[in-house]
């Protein structure tokens, strides 16, 4: 229940895209293991560093491509997330405007997740989606990670 609770929290920006994900009521967080933590938490920690939760967000503006959106989706990983679909012959496929849509851009990190780290611990998924495929070797995503694991703290403060 609690899972379902955090997934429509998550999916109200798409009715409210001004609401932000700071205003989820504590109940619907897990208490956190950094071991062994609910991917749930950990998306929505990743949300609240890469937008706060706001899924009209445009970031990295100095850059060639913008990054969009709630979890501040990249054209290459929507790229990356039509590979990984056709690879499992599925005839879904993403466009990079998609990336405005909070409920699509989720279901892109879920096939990115599941594809590339079903079995990976939270530091190395949250680093990876900071820093691509090696990111969790780069000095530059511990701050990142840092990040992160302050909004997942502050999580297990309110539990």
């Amino acid at each position: 229940m609690k899972t379902i609770l955090s997934i429509i929290a998550l999916f109200s920006a798409i009715v409210a895209p001004n609401a932000t994900i700071e205003n989820i009521p504590y109940e619907t967080y897990y208490s956190i293991d950094y071991q062994d933590l609910s991917i749930d938490t950990l998306l929505q920690s990743i949300i609240l560093v890469e937008s706060n939760g706001d899924s009209l967000a445009v970031g990295d503006k100095h850059m060639k491509t913008p990054s969009i959106g709630l979890l501040q989706i990249r054209e290459v990983m929507v790229d990356e997330i039509n590979r990984i679909l056709k690879k499992q012959r599925s005839k879904v496929r993403y466009v990079y405007s998609d990336r405005w849509s909070a409920t699509k851009s989720i279901e892109m990190y879920y096939i990115w997740k599941e594809f590339h780290h079903n079995d990976s611990d939270s530091e190395i998924i949250a680093r990876n989606w900071n820093g691509g495929t090696y990111g969790y070797k780069k000095k530059s995503t511990i701050k990142y990670w840092t990040k992160v694991k302050s909004k997942l703290t502050k999580y297990e403060k309110s539990i």
